[in-house]
């Protein structure tokens, strides 16, 4: 892939329909109104010196290298902030404004470290390019007198470090942390001599309100803000362009190395998910891929309380391949299964459910998606048609009321939240239905217009009342509704939400959310002419009607005709890198790729051609029931790849009886993480880094996934999935991930146009991707008709959840996680971001905890119907009494030993969200914790044994 980006214009562009024709140094350049004369002159080929003006930022105009002369004006204007104009003649070169350049920039120098053999920045510093482009040869001031020379650096933040020493107050990073973040924790601190950037109010930057985000670190012209990684190894030799691999925005990288080293993660200016921007995941935490943890060989044993034996991966593979033989002879065909990653790539995840299709002969194979965001395909496939997200990202630019549902993206979608952000900074109205008070509820410079802190497990309650409202106040978008729904469901859809026990005074006992706050919501949300945006996470999802909620979102979009165009639509915001993926790809039991129902014999007889097999019309077993078998002794083999079921799944005693009830567990992983400890053959994985791919992001954005270092076991996890797939005797043979990307696109319409070159040509593209077209896919879904035809509404009546508070647990407990920590936490927590968050801990608010002689910092017990564990507790108001949080993302916290086996009525997606509790002060560890510490240690010792004999073989 070309790495080279697009040319930094030096401004941003202007989109405007009006043409303005100048001439710059005898060019005549067409460009739109109130493009800068900067970028007008770049846009001709002609780059004009700067230090404070790029690209990704509005014009500050404080550096004056920029100068220009204009025909019939006074002096030398900045060309970043002089808009173009009609007529207007420049100059952007003349023996006047190269001395004037000259001068200032001795200026600057006068006034910086003259150590640049040294610096790290040493070949990367804008300010030594433009020193040498303006011909600077002395510097004739500053050597007396006062200066900034000895300023002491901060280097608190584990990442980057600040030399204030090096600053030149160009305050491109103050506003990258406002214009782009949008997080304003950094400020410009003193007058004139004395002013230097300042973190917070003049703090160490760990100690502020820096999210790491690295976008000043980006913006930094000088070595000020520094990668530490580039400090301690210099710069990269070359870049690869990549796709993180973290949560669900899908962000664009360059890899920048040293041969196979990575020097450090930049974001892609050209990614269309990210346009630039990351955050403190992505952007730093990378180096969990070679981190000492990771395995590189293939070990197996017969018993998990046997020490492991290192082996070679003929060995490894022929083993588990004969266990798997040897179980299916004794209990049948479907005695074994296959569980994909949504960590791992698209091909890597086809390749695993056609692995147990085709070679094990049954559909036992699921994806972590069944504990996230199954209900997102169940509900908008009912309704829309469709089992995705409506818009992109870059979408909200244009809306105009965005409601956010069971979603935290500052914590958990940063890079999409600072897109948010940026819109309600402009005037956007934002509503939040949450039970905590989330940074988007009240954070600089945004607050929402309506907080609905509504209880855990009232998702559908709240949701029928809005909907109450605009059916009864006559705010339905009837036209639309007309022309694009299917009349008889929106009939019968209208009369069950006008019913008056669907109206806010109704709900308000059972939501705890005034109704009239609930009526001016809706009257928002329903305005007329209104961009009116949903977006929504897992805590819409992961509830016992978190198909009814999804649903209820969907008629709330087609009530009010907000489908079909930029600035609306229902957007979840997946959790995992490519969970949107893993679906995609025939990963659930019930479905092949492209979301085609397995029992369909037409769909069917083209799989069987295709793969050469005669498929099972039968669903296989979703994850909970293959735990249920597993107890009940009819199934006894497991192939997970990718993913720790132990710790995030629910109910994580019932999963580990169910893993030691398994005569083979096979689990493929680049950590010894908690599955497996309950493993009878280790496959080592592969990180990002080590592979070719693509993932799917939450707007269905297929990506390129570059390999940038060879596998350090040795083999890509695809693979591994080939290797066994033919030592059971059913043969796949690929040569590249592309060929299986070509295999995909030929059985699944919406991939049928997709392919590497079309993504190597446009950067990415999005499904449906028909064939026969060069265009990038769909953005926007549902332009002019659903995917289904009409659109359907579905009634959604509220049931309240089994997990209720009651006088044995009075407490609800609901479950998410922070910014630096991610998911199960196996990457995040062996990297420096433990530095801000190195244990789960309990909020609770100030009223249970007084009534429980809790202090901030105490150790409580929690304890469920499932189980009790042990945390530190956190006096916190971002709760309403009654109701505590916690992370998943440390083991030992055992967050999900008490989150119990409820799960959503259609697709057995877990209730995380709502789990009745008590809380208590407490001194010991549960004794869950005591069992596992004494299980954990004697996993790790053999490892270790294993390690000792294997050093001992050398």
């Amino acid at each position: 892939m070309n790495t080279i980006e697009t040319p930094d214009r030096g401004t941003p562009a202007r989109d405007s329909a009006t043409t303005v024709t100048l001439t710059i140094d005898g060019r005549a350049v067409s460009v739109p109104a109130g493009t800068s004369v900067m970028r007008a002159a770049s846009e001709a080929g002609i780059e004009i010196l700067r230090l404070c003006a790029t690209e990704g930022l509005e014009a500050f105009g404080s550096c004056r290298l920029c100068i220009c002369e204009i025909d019939g004006r006074r002096g030398y204007p900045s060309s970043c902030t002089t808009p173009a104009e009609a007529g207007m003649n420049v100059r952007t070169q003349s023996p006047k404004l190269a001395d004037l350049r000259r001068g200032v920039m001795e200026l600057y120098i006068s006034d910086h470290p003259l150590d640049c053999l040294t610096c790290a920045a040493n070949g990367d510093c804008e300010l030594q390019t433009q020193a040498g482009l303006v011909g600077l040869r002395q510097v004739r001031y500053g050597w007396d007198g006062a200066n900034h020379l000895k300023a002491a650096k901060d280097e608190s933040n584990p990442y980057f470090a600040y030399d204030p020493s090096k600053c030149i107050v160009c305050n491109r990073c103050v506003r990258a942390c406002e214009e782009v973040q949008g997080t304003f924790a950094l400020t410009i601190s003193g007058r004139g001599f004395a002013s230097r950037v300042a973190a917070g109010m003049d703090e160490p930057f760990l100690e502020s309100e820096c999210v790491s985000c690295g976008a000043c670190v980006q913006a930094c012209p000088t070595a000020t803000l520094q990668e530490k990684s580039v400090i301690e190894m210099g710069l990269p030799e070359h870049a690869v362009v990549t796709t993180c691999a973290y949560c669900g925005v899908g962000c664009g990288f360059k890899a920048e190395m040293q041969g196979n080293r990575v020097v450090r993660m930049t974001p892609w200016k050209d990614g269309r998910a990210n346009e630039g921007h990351a955050c403190v995941k992505g952007r730093f935490a990378w180096g969990y891929a070679t981190h000492k943890d990771r395995v590189t060989k293939p070990m197996i044993r017969a018993k998990i309380t046997d020490p492991w034996r290192e082996v070679s991966w003929d060995e490894a593979i022929a083993y588990a391949a004969g266990e798997f033989r040897r179980l299916q002879a004794e209990h049948g065909r479907g005695a074994v299964g296959g569980i994909t990653s949504s960590r791992c790539t698209n091909e890597e995840a086809y390749l695993v459910q056609k692995l147990v299709r085709a070679a094990f002969g049954n559909n036992n194979v699921d994806t972590c998606a069944r504990v996230c965001h199954s209900p997102t395909g169940y509900g908008l496939g009912q309704t829309f048609g469709t089992s995705a997200g409506t818009q992109t990202f870059k979408s909200v630019a244009h809306s105009d009321v965005v409601l956010v549902i069971g979603a935290n993206p500052s914590d958990a979608h940063p890079v999409f939240a600072s897109r948010l952000k940026r819109r309600l900074r402009q005037g956007a109205k934002l509503i939040v239905v949450d039970p905590r008070r989330i940074d988007l509820v009240a954070s600089p410079h945004v607050k929402a217009e309506h907080h609905l802190q509504l209880k855990p497990g009232t998702n559908v309650a709240v949701l029928d009342a809005l909907a109450h409202v605009i059916v009864t106040e006559g705010l339905v978008d009837e036209a639309f509704v007309a022309e694009r729904c299917d009349a008889r469901s929106f009939g019968q859809w209208r009369d069950f939400v006008a019913r008056p026990e669907n109206s806010p005074e109704a709900l308000e006992a059972v939501s705890g959310v005034p109704a009239a706050a609930v009526r001016s919501a809706a009257r928002l949300y329903a305005t007329r002419g209104l961009n009116a945006a949903i977006y929504y996470g897992l805590g819409v999802t992961e509830h016992a009607q978190g198909s009814t909620a999804v649903m209820a979102i969907a008629n709330l979009a087609m009530a009010t005709g907000n489908v079909g165009r930029e600035g609306v639509g229902v957007n979840p915001l997946r959790g995992q890198n490519n969970v949107q993926g893993s679906c995609d790809m025939g990963s659930f039991p019930h479905e092949l790729p492209g979301y085609r129902h397995i029992s369909d014999s037409t769909v069917r007889a083209e799989f069987d051609a295709a793969w050469g097999v005669t498929l099972d019309p039968e669903p296989g077993l979703r994850i909970p029931n293959m735990f249920d078998a597993a107890l009940g002794g009819s199934f006894k083999g497991l192939y997970v790849q990718g993913e720790d079921i132990v710790q995030s799944d629910p109910n994580t005693q019932h999963v580990g009886a169910a893993l030691e009830a398994l005569e083979c567990l096979v689990v493929q992983d680049i950590f010894l993480n908690e599955t497996a400890k309950f493993a009878h053959v280790f496959l080592p994985g592969s990180s990002f880094l080590e592979k070719d791919g693509t993932f799917t992001n939450a707007e269905r954005r297929i990506s390129r996934v570059r390999r940038v270092m060879p596998p350090l076991a040795g083999l890509a996890d695809w693979e591994v999935t080939v290797r066994l797939a033919n030592a059971l005797g059913y043969p796949m043979d690929y040569a590249h991930p592309e060929a299986v990307m070509q295999e995909i696109a030929a059985l699944t319409p919406s991939f049928a146009g997709v392919s590497y070159e079309k993504i190597e040509r446009l950067g990415s593209v999005q499904w449906p991707c028909h064939a026969g077209t060069d265009e990038a896919g769909t953005s926007v879904m549902h332009v002019g008709g659903f995917v289904r035809g009409k659109g359907r509404f579905v009634i959604t009546a509220y049931q309240p959840s089994d997990e209720r508070a009651n006088r044995r647990f009075p407490l609800l407990l609901t479950t998410g996680r922070v910014l630096s920590q991610y998911n199960v936490g196996a990457q995040t927590r062996r990297t420096a971001n433990t530095a801000w968050h190195d244990e789960d801990r309990l909020e609770l608010h100030p009223s249970d905890a007084e009534l429980r002689g809790v202090a901030d910092g105490d150790w409580v017990g929690i304890t469920s119907r499932a189980g009790e564990t042990v945390l530190r507790a956190r006096v916190s108001e971002r709760v309403a009494p009654g109701v505590v949080y916690t992370t998943f993302h440390f083991p030992e916290s055992g967050a999900n030993v008490i989150t119990t086996d409820s799960s959503d009525w259609a697709t057995n997606c877990p209730e995380y969200k709502v789990t009745a509790v008590e809380v208590t002060k407490v001194t010991q560890p549960s004794e869950w914790q005591r069992r596992y510490r004494s299980f954990n240690e004697a996993q790790l010792r053999a490892h270790a044994e294993r390690e000792t004999a294997a050093a001992a073989a050398k």
